[in-house]
């Protein structure tokens, strides 16, 4: 138990060590995870028997990562997807198989070798690119979208990966195997199967998760949700988890895949948000461990061995499946970052190639020598991941979308230029058109703008902070620039720039929150819109109303709010330094207690001498006559 203990102890201090330093650094959580794990295995070699143990329990992690996936996917949104999961997806599984077997072929391994070694290499890390995905927010971007189909194709092609590589494996080589998994009777049995019957259970266990989806995990859910105790309703999605990577294990299909199977069928439960509010924090602790357990399972034995040799075969990959990636980008359309970022974020190896190596081991069909060396190749692949999307956002930044659409030519200009027409945006231009003035609206995304165009509202495609685009929009000539981007970064640039080119320029600009609004104001702009802000006091003002203030009393005290929270974010911009975090900043922190302070007496100074002028005008007359009547 006490070694357990410090083992625990060990592994959670690195990841609140590592993993915030990476973080700060730019590199991303899981090169942290990575470190960490390189920290304690390899360098100080502090890992032990308990390793093994960990990466099963790690796997976890991933098991529920697509179960989350799962939730987000209902059967309809994955039916849609079926051109990308038949098309890009499987032509990148098949093409990088036939690439890698051919590869290896010449470099002189047997056929089932190198057949096996091209299903190993074909696979992406699922772990580490939908966690890049989602703290990068690209997600949701077309080369995000067709990332995740891709890497949902691989881990459904592990299940005939699995089927097929017995049968690469020498007869005597495969009675072998048989007879060491004899002790497990389950397996046992299932092996001694005919094949038909072997199908027929795997079909029956996809048919019990579909099943079981829709009728029993309903009614049980609410059956336990009566109970109103949080912890039974985790324990619940805990088992929901487990039991069914339990039973596709059973019968030798991949646990992620049927755990994912399952987040699709419960896709559209009312217990879904439920759902990932309880299995949330477990994955995200899971897929940490599961990336430390990676690090800390480098051999640098075999590295050191032969250093030249291991690094290069790293880069073939990696610039291997990057070249395969590329050529599916362009043949699937895909456009300048999000090609990028398709053909650099799946060009390493994955984590399911772990699985698969252990499993041709146990089937005799790599040797010792060879399985060592592909897993340190599947490691290194999976630790250079976070570099690759780091190069992928310098390329986004310094480079040009060559393959995009060319802006529009601005062929009028008026006084009032709007950079970004979203949301924000839109509601700004609405209401200063309808007002009788005539402005120019500049926007980089294509379909916003056409949809613009739709409703009758005038704007050109280009991406506002190019100072050619804005030079074309009346830059020189405008009498207000409105700036409503989506991007902080870009907002602050172009604020910069509008303000060295133009000093008599008033400039408004939309700040996502108060840091943000240190950043304009050092930047230039004249007057900065809190996107929240607004609407946050008319909830706070609707508050009010419902307590027991009269409507005038509230409007009374969110006018008081804005004027003293404006004034407060002023002074503040004083002592906020740039790159330094608030809570490093104990001028900043002492100042905001004081202003915070200031601003509540102020407020309630202000309301207690509305409500006695107000108590006095309501006060009964000599003649006992109200003032109202």
């Amino acid at each position: 138990m006490e070694g357990f203990l410090l083992q625990a102890t060990l592994y959670l201090f690195a990841m609140v060590i590592a993993v915030p330093l990476a973080s700060r650094a730019g590199l991303g959580s899981v090169l942290g995870y990575l470190m960490a794990g390189i920290l304690i295995g390899p360098v100080l070699g502090l890992s032990g028997s308990e390793m093994t143990d960990l990466q099963h329990f790690a796997e976890f992690g991933v098991v529920m990562m697509l179960f989350l996936i799962g939730l987000e996917l209902e059967p309809r949104a994955l039916w849609a997807m079926r051109d990308k999961l038949l098309g890009l997806g499987g032509l990148q599984v098949l093409v990088t198989v036939a690439a890698v077997t051919t590869l290896a072929l010449l470099l002189g391994q047997p056929l089932r070798i190198a057949l096996a070694l091209g299903m190993i290499f074909a696979l992406s890390s699922t772990a580490i690119v939908l966690q890049t995905l989602n703290e990068k927010r690209l997600m949701q971007t077309a080369g995000g979208r067709s990332a995740f189909a891709v890497l949902l194709t691989q881990d459904i092609a592990v299940i005939p990966m699995l089927a097929l590589m017995p049968l690469l494996a020498l007869p005597g080589a495969r009675a072998l195997s048989k007879a060491e998994a004899s002790d497990n009777a389950v397996a046992h049995f299932i092996d001694s199967l005919p094949g038909w019957g072997v199908t027929l259970i795997t079909l029956a266990a996809v048919a019990f998760v579909i099943l079981a989806g829709h009728l029993l995990v309903r009614p049980l859910f609410r059956f336990v949700h009566a109970a109103k105790l949080r912890e039974i309703n985790t324990a619940m999605a805990l088992m929901i988890v487990v039991g069914i990577a339990s039973l596709m294990n059973l019968v030798g299909l991949s646990p992620a895949l049927g755990t994912f199977l399952a987040g699709v069928v419960l896709a559209d439960s009312e217990f879904k948000h439920e759902l990932e509010s309880d299995i949330e924090p477990f994955k995200g602790l899971l897929m940490g461990l599961f990336f430390i357990t990676v690090g800390a399972g480098i051999n640098f034995t075999v590295f050191t061995a032969a250093p030249v040799t291991t690094v290069l075969l790293v880069f073939a990959l990696v610039g291997l499946k990057a070249a395969i990636l590329y050529v599916l980008a362009r043949a699937f359309r895909l456009k300048g970052g999000d090609k990028t970022l398709f053909t650099l974020g799946l060009a390493q190896a994955g984590e399911f190639g772990f699985v698969l190596v252990s499993f041709a081991v146990g089937q005799r069909i790599l040797p010792a020598a060879i399985a060592e060396k592909t897993l340190l190749i599947i490691a290194l692949s999976m630790l250079i991941t976070p570099l690759l999307f780091i190069a992928h956002e310098q390329l986004a930044r310094f480079r040009r979308d060559e393959d995009g659409p060319s802006a529009d030519e601005i062929d009028e200009q008026q006084p009032i230029i709007i950079a970004g027409v979203g949301r924000f945006g839109q509601v700004v231009n609405r209401m200063i058109t309808m007002s009788g003035f005539q402005t120019t609206v500049l926007d980089a995304d294509l379909k916003t703008v056409q949809l613009m165009r739709t409703f009758g509202f005038k704007s050109y495609f280009g991406d506002p902070t190019r100072p050619d685009l804005l030079a074309a929009a009346g830059l020189a000539k405008a009498r207000v620039l409105v700036v409503c981007l989506d991007d902080k970064a870009s907002t602050t640039r172009l604020v910069a720039y509008a303000r060295r080119l133009r000093p008599d320029l008033h400039i408004i600009a939309r700040a996502r929150d108060r840091i943000h609004v240190f950043e304009l104001y050092r930047a230039g702009a004249d007057d900065i819109v809190r996107e929240m802000f607004d609407s946050s006091l008319r909830c706070a003002r609707y508050v009010l109303e419902n307590v027991g203030l009269s409507e005038f009393e509230a409007a009374e005290l969110e006018k008081t709010f804005f004027k003293l929270d404006r004034a407060a974010v002023r002074d503040l911009a004083q002592v906020w330094k740039p790159g330094v975090p608030v809570e490093q900043n104990p001028e900043y922190i002492k100042r905001t207690r004081e202003l915070n302070a200031e601003l509540e007496a102020e407020m309630m100074e202000r309301f207690s001498r509305r409500t006695s002028k107000i108590d006095a005008d309501d006060r009964p007359a000599d003649s006992g006559v109200t003032k109202e009547g």
